[in-house]
């Protein structure tokens, strides 16, 4: 193995999702741009305990957990009422569009952040409700799991994923 600045310096490229359309993809990235300089960590499409997939899920150093519910339309919107869902899994709950979906159809109970490809800004605060100890602790070992196993796939693409020889 090579010490090469130029090995070791390779941006981790991760392959596309494919679920989301472009603009989904694009307030995604503009979002965790916008986590990680407020020095969160995040996974996308992470798969809670109760089945559900959330959008975003981000990791603060304090231990705070954010959930982000990204809609790229207002169909989009509108066809998609599991969010409530993934409520009792997180600290604080985020809408993430962008500027092209119109900001009155979202509840605003909720918090709400304007997103592209390039960036992000909180536009309104989520309220915080606290989790639960133990469901924290639930939460945090999956996500600490989700994120090693991506990382186990990036550095052995050809692993078997179950297991299994």
């Amino acid at each position: 193995m090579s010490d090469s600045p130029a090995i070791l310096s390779r941006p981790i490229v991760l392959p596309a999702d494919g679920r989301q359309s472009t603009v989904a993809a694009g307030v995604q990235r503009g979002v965790r741009r916008l986590f990680s300089q407020l020095g969160h960590v995040t996974l996308p499409e992470f798969t809670l305990a109760n089945g559900r997939r959330a959008d975003l899920i981000a990791l603060a150093p304090d231990g705070a957990l954010t959930i982000i519910e990204i809609k790229s339309s207002v169909a989009d919107f509108r066809a998609d009422r599991k969010w409530p869902d993934y409520e009792d899994f997180c600290d604080r709950f985020y809408f993430a569009v962008p500027e092209t979906v119109p900001f009155d159809i979202l509840p605003e109970d909720r918090g709400l952040i304007i997103a592209d490809s390039f960036g992000a800004a909180i536009m309104r605060e989520a309220s915080h409700h606290p989790l639960a100890g133990a469901r924290r602790k639930a939460v945090t070992l999956r996500f600490a799991h989700s994120a090693a196993s991506l990382l186990h796939a990036l550095a052995d693409p050809d692993r078997v994923a179950d297991g299994r020889l």
